[in-house]
């Protein structure tokens, strides 16, 4: 239906879409997708997750997928990368022992719940001391 309009006229998640299709059409093995879905709101980054996660089900490339979000890493991926703070190394490489397909029910599971703890519990263990008064222990 909006195959004439311009990217202007496009909605977030259209445009995210657009983008990831060009990606996609390039058939190289490996995808790097750098923040893709952060600027959407919850219900179209919800959308667009499991449309990647379709996608990758049928195309099975390598993605590399760099986000701030934990849910956003563990929903999607099979191993997170911990990276430290500036400068930032890899500090932990966690698998995902989430079976696939994973459905949005996943979110809640615990399982799911008990690995974000882990992941976060590594994030504030590295913390810098400024900010250990104010950040969250898992």
């Amino acid at each position: 239906d909006f195959i004439n309009h311009y990217p202007a006229a496009l909605s977030g998640g259209m445009r995210q879409r657009v983008a990831l299709m060009r990606t996609l059409a390039m058939h190289h093995d490996v995808m790097l997708l750098d923040e893709p879905f952060g600027a959407l709101d919850s219900q179209t980054r919800l959308s667009m997750q499991q449309w990647l996660l379709s996608v990758w089900e049928k195309e099975k490339r390598t993605i590399v997928f760099v986000t701030h979000d934990i849910d956003e890493a563990i929903f999607l991926a099979d191993r997170v990368v911990v990276m430290t703070p500036r400068p930032g190394r890899i500090h932990e490489i966690i698998d995902v022992p989430i079976e696939r397909p994973r459905p949005v029910s996943s979110l809640t599971r615990p399982e799911f719940v008990a690995l974000k703890q882990r992941i976060l519990g590594t994030i504030y263990q590295n913390a810098s001391p400024a900010n250990e008064e104010t950040a969250p222990h898992a």
